[in-house]
């Protein structure tokens, strides 16, 4: 027999010397990219409606959102989904194309063809008034619009 047996050696401890400086530079990171909602909701948080076929959207930086619904506050702005959030504020179909051309304005000119305008109507909304900003946003020729719905559970 062999007079040699290699000695067996524990596990050497793992060094945790630069796990802090890990942890602090990924919440640095994400403290960095992580962007606020940009726009507080001065209408009731749509109910979407639901649909069988979604597509994501590819670039939400070229994405203009106009909110359908019911008033948060009805003594303020009255009773109804008919209600249109631009921005900050409840605002009218009338006002539609200077929101589109306040947004047009922040981006390149070669990228205006790729803005998306996204309707986020309450499935309780006016389809009249989903018409009238349609028929706006068709004035100002921004004709990408994309409908946010939920996903619904297929019937199989």
């Amino acid at each position: 027999m062999s007079k040699f047996r290699k000695k067996k050696k524990g596990m050497p401890a793992v060094n945790t010397a630069a796990l802090p400086d890990i942890v602090f530079m990924l919440l640095f990171f994400f403290m960095v990219t992580t962007t606020m909602r940009e726009t507080n909701l001065v209408i009731e948080n749509p109910r979407l409606p639901g649909a069988t076929e979604i597509k994501k959207l590819e670039d939400k930086s070229l994405v203009s959102t106009i909110y359908i619904g019911k008033s948060k506050d009805p003594n303020r702005d009255g009773v109804g989904y008919n209600k249109i959030q631009l921005n900050d504020k409840i605002s009218s179909a009338d006002q539609v194309p200077a929101f589109i051309f306040s947004k047009r304005d922040k981006i390149a000119e070669a990228l205006h063809p790729f803005m998306t305008t996204s309707i986020k109507a309450d499935k309780e909304s006016n389809v009249g008034t989903i018409i009238d900003v349609r028929l706006k946003l068709r004035d100002v020729n921004a004709l990408k619009i994309n409908y946010s719905t939920t996903a619904a559970a297929q019937n199989n």
